[in-house]
Order: C-alpha cells, then sequence, then structure tokens
C-alpha cells in the first residue's frame, strides 16, 4: 500500500510523492488524512526560502540560531500543522480511541499518519471536521491574546486580518476588548467586521495610529497585536500604542527590520515589546502553572465547538492534495480573496 506526502524539493519546487506507510506500534493509532490547512506563515517562507531554518541551524542548548554546517536536508517532506482525519487503525494496547474516529493534530501534509495516540484530539461531536484544521491556527491566535493580557473595556488593535488576524480579532472581542482590525485588503477588513471589530482600517488609505489615537482621545491602544508579520506594520502598531502600553509580536517576521524605526514611540513612549510564539510552554511567563499549550489549542476547540468562534467562512479554497502545487501558488500570490487554502486527501 502506497502513502503520499507533500515534499519540497526546493524554493518554489513542490509536489505531491509516494512513500511506504510507517508500521504501527505500541501506543499508536494509523490516521488517514481528511483535511490539511496550509499556513500562510510558516509554510509560505519555507516554499519561497526565506525561512531562517534553511540557512540556520537552531541550537536546542543555547536556544540560538548558529551557522548551517550542512546543506539543506531537500526534500523537506511532510511539513505541514493543521491536520484532521479518521482513524483507521489502533495498537491493542490503545484504549481510549477506536477505529472510525475523527480526529485532529499535527501530522503534516501526507494522506496517513501513525502517531501517539495522545496526539490524536478527539473532535468535539457535532462538528464539522473541515473546522478542526484552525486548531493550530486558533492556538496561536489565542495565544497572541493571553500574551496582551487584554481587559474588558480596553482598546485593542490587530494589525493582519489574514486568517490567525481574524481569529484573534474574534478571541480579542470576546474578551471584552474594543478591537481595532487593520489590514490593506478590504475584504479582510469586512471578514474583520463580522467578527467583532468595532473599526476597522484600511492601511494603505489612513493611518491606523491616527485612527486609534483619535478613538481614545489622544491616549493610544492599551495593547495591539501584531501579526501579519511586516515591520512596517510592527511599527504602525508601536506608534499606535499608549505611553508604557504593550505590543504582541505574534508574527513570523522575515529579514532585515527595514520599516521599523526603534528610536521613534517604541523608545520615547516606554513601550513593552513582547515576542507570542505557539510552541512554548505557556503563552506568557505569568501565566506558568495554569495555561499549557495543550490548553490553549483545547481551549480553542472548546470555542469553536460551543459556537463562539466560528472559523469554517475563513475556509476560501479547498483542493485536492494532488494540487498542491496550485494551492502554494494561489497562497504565495496574495491575492484578497485568498484565506484559508485546504488540501482534501
Amino acid at each position: 500500500m502506497v502513502n503520499w506526502v507533500v515534499s519540497l524539493a526546493g524554493p518554489r519546487r513542490i509536489s505531491l510523492e509516494p512513500c511506504p506507510p510507517d508500521p504501527l506500534g505500541p501506543g499508536q493509532v494509523r490516521v488517514h488524512t481528511c483535511y490539511s490547512g496550509i499556513s500562510a506563515g510558516t509554510e509560505l517562507t519555507l516554499y519561497r526560502g526565506s525561512n531562517p531554518r534553511l540557512s540556520k541551524d537552531w541550537d536546542d542548548v543555547t536556544r540560538m540560531f548558529v551557522p548551517r554546517q550542512t546543506s539543506v536536508p531537500y526534500p523537506l517532506v511532510g511539513f505541514g500543522y493543521e491536520e484532521v482525519g479518521e482513524i483507521v487503525e489502533v495498537a491493542p494496547d490503545v484504549a481510549d480511541r477506536q477505529r472510525g474516529q475523527i480526529v485532529w493534530g499535527i501530522w503534516g501534509h501526507r494522506a496517513e499518519a501513525v502517531l501517539p495516540a495522545a496526539a490524536a484530539h478527539p473532535l468535539p461531536v457535532g462538528l464539522d471536521p473541515l473546522a478542526a484544521v484552525f486548531a493550530r491556527p486558533g492556538a496561536i491566535a489565542l495565544t497572541a491574546v493571553l500574551a496582551g493580557d487584554l481587559h474588558l473595556g480596553e482598546w485593542v488593535g490587530v494589525f493582519g486580518q489574514g486568517v490567525i488576524g481574524l481569529l484573534a480579532t474574534r478571541l480579542a472581542a470576546l474578551s471584552g476588548a474594543r478591537v481595532v482590525a487593520v489590514d490593506r485588503v478590504p475584504e479582510r477588513l469586512t471578514h474583520a467586521g463580522r467578527l467583532g471589530a468595532r473599526t476597522v482600517v484600511d492601511a494603505g488609505a489612513e493611518s491606523a495610529a491616527a485612527v486609534l489615537r483619535a478613538a481614545t482621545g489622544g491616549r493610544g491602544a492599551d495593547v495591539c497585536l501584531e501579526l501579519s508579520g511586516a515591520y512596517p506594520a510592527l511599527h504602525e502598531a508601536i506608534r499606535a500604542t499608549a505611553h508604557a502600553g504593550r505590543v504582541v509580536a505574534a508574527g513570523f517576521y522575515q529579514g532585515q527590520a527595514d520599516g521599523l524605526g526603534l528610536g521613534e514611540e517604541f523608545h520615547h513612549n516606554r513601550i513593552q515589546l513582547v515576542a507570542a510564539q505557539v510552541s512554548g510552554s505557556t503563552p506568557a511567563p505569568g501565566m506558568a502553572g495554569r495555561w499549557t499549550g495543550e490548553r490553549v489549542a483545547d481551549t480553542f476547540m472548546e470555542l469553536v465547538a460551543e459556537g463562539s468562534v466560528d472559523p469554517l467562512p475563513l475556509v476560501s479554497h479547498v483542493v485536492n492534495a494532488g494540487a498542491v502545487a496550485d494551492a502554494l501558488t494561489l497562497l504565495d500570490r496574495g491575492a484578497g480573496d485568498v484565506l484559508q487554502v485546504v488540501l482534501r486527501f
């Protein structure tokens, strides 16, 4: 029997390739993939060849990037982190998972995967399986919101209204914040308004900092969340933030920081700049012992299951996995009507 896996042979060289199936071991389940969402952030940086892990090695001991000693190990196989599928085989020692169960998790763009039973999270009853591709993007958005330490009635700017930014807009509004959503794409701002943004700003037409300061009597936003990964947007988020306020940088920034002037409002307004990254053990140091990465993802899926968050309108394209090259080209083009692109296996 042949498995199929997405393979990256080099920048913008993507295909679906055959590979042998993995054997099933103790404590494991075999999952047939139904859907696998494509990240418009991390995965696009791999596809374009700009991801720092392609030119440097990450040292787990020093927690630093260091010069790469070997060439990039192309092909990169099976990257991806937004999967949902059906359990088709269960190891004899696994008692809490069953064949036919729909589960979500992270196993990459592949038709079939063998993984620890605990890594296959059961889909809440009655939920559309397609919604589960948002478990990881939702966790990224919720991590940013938690790191922002938002409070009821505060003004919050959310910069970047891609999939993760739109989810953060919804989660910030649920937290009681007065959300101002910022982007350059009108269609995405329309989504933001539906998801609870009080005001939307077309960054190509007006200054988000000016809008937020006008809305707050000149004070500025209490918190800004930057999710676009663009340095000029991070600079504008800093400009929009009140004296001693907080900016959460949750985008995946590439290259040198062109457009970011730290000697300006950042310095003079004593802005607190916080990095949010979903792979940590807790969203913020002050949450250690209460919030874990697993709790963040589970909480987002609970919010989806109870109807507080509806991510399905953010699915813009579902394509057969064999057309993965077309799907990545679609995302790479960056058209305004492209949000969540999903591979169907």
